[in-house]
């Protein structure tokens, strides 16, 4: 079994993103969850951000003339996306060393849903002390099964005792695994434990961490129609808030809330927020981390298909600082419900 969780302590867990060198095999397969629905606005942001001089990629009325009809998906939109959505299998990836081949085999365009699928190829011990390199086949489906194309990567990974969280015990417990089997052999990620899973006490720290930045704390308030100077006028910010851009609370909430994402994904609905505190600001620069404590489980009276957890998550900025606490009601999916998950090939 391969955990999605570390154990740090008596009913403390804490995720993990990726498995290490030594967990890897040649043949062993993936479906990687979840998958990523595209649009023509992520086409032309990807085309005009890399001064993609291809006018196939957003310019409509030419596109209509070619051969696809329309507006032929950016082919490196595509592949970042294949190795983006494969981080929770090959997240301890040190680095990427090369791309064997990228072979595009069917069109992409606005509207599709995109996942991704790996293979294990080879794997060898490598010219970097700490690491081992893994060679990974990459393939790209639609949601109806069709291959649109496939790359071969090879990725340096952190072995289970060097680099980040070296030597960490994993949480041997099967309602943690990080995935399930699928009828082809074939190693599924998952979304989170069930409803079940969760007992009052255990706390999970959730993972990625999330750091703000300049630009994004000033669209953040611009979006919101937020007008307070300290979020985004750069000459208010040096003369009276001591040079700090700030972050918009509400963002920082938005964030935070959305850390907790990984471990509460069997979520069919957040039902409230309590007792938010914000002990202090969250600063351009900032980096956070959230935790989060089951309070309470108990079964739904009008859900059969859900129970209801309270939980309380807590977020730390880089020095050890809270700078948010919440409590939060969640409906949750129960195991032996009836749940979207094979429908949608999850």
């Amino acid at each position: 079994m391969f955990s999605a969780y570390d154990r740090l302590g008596p009913n403390r867990y804490r995720q993990r993103i990726g498995l290490d060198f030594e967990d890897f095999a040649p043949g062993q397969r993936f479906h990687h969850r979840p998958g990523l629905t595209l649009s023509q606005q992520d086409n032309a942001e990807e085309a005009l951000a890399t001064l993609n001089g291809a006018m196939l990629h957003y310019d409509a009325h030419y596109a209509a003339a070619t051969t696809w009809g329309r507006p032929l998906m950016v082919s490196t939109l595509t592949l970042r996306l294949l190795l983006g959505l494969a981080t929770k299998t090959y997240g301890r990836r040190a680095a990427l060393l090369g791309i064997d081949e990228i072979v595009l085999t069917g069109p992409l365009f606005g509207g599709d849903t995109l996942y991704a699928e790996s293979e294990v190829l080879e794997v060898a011990p490598g010219d970097i002390a700490g690491q081992g390199v893994a060679t990974v086949a990459l393939t790209g489906r639609k949601a109806d099964g069709t291959a649109i194309g496939r790359t071969v990567a090879r990725m340096s990974i952190w072995r289970r005792d060097a680099g980040p969280e070296a030597g960490a015990e994993r949480a041997e417990d099967p309602r943690f695994s990080a995935y399930h089997a699928h009828g082809d052999g074939a190693l599924v990620e998952q979304a989170g434990p069930f409803f079940e899973d969760f007992t009052a006490g255990e706390s999970f720290v959730h993972a990625p961490r999330r750091s703000f930045f300049p630009e994004e704390a000033a669209r953040a308030a611009w979006s919101a129609l937020e007008l307070a100077p300290a979020y985004q006028d750069l000459d208010w910010i040096a003369r009276h808030g001591g040079g700090a851009q700030a972050v918009s609370e509400t963002f920082v909430i938005g964030a935070v809330t959305a850390l907790t994402t990984r471990t509460f994904g069997r979520v069919v609905a957040n039902l409230g927020w309590h007792d938010i505190a914000l002990p202090a600001p969250v600063r351009v620069g900032d980096t956070v981390e959230a935790e989060s404590t089951v309070l309470d489980a108990r079964a739904s009276r009008s859900r059969p298909n859900e129970g209801i957890l309270s939980v309380a998550t807590v977020a730390r900025n880089q020095r050890g600082e809270e700078v948010l606490r919440y409590r939060r009601s969640l409906l949750v999916y129960r195991r032996a419900a009836a749940t979207p998950y094979a429908a949608a090939g999850y």
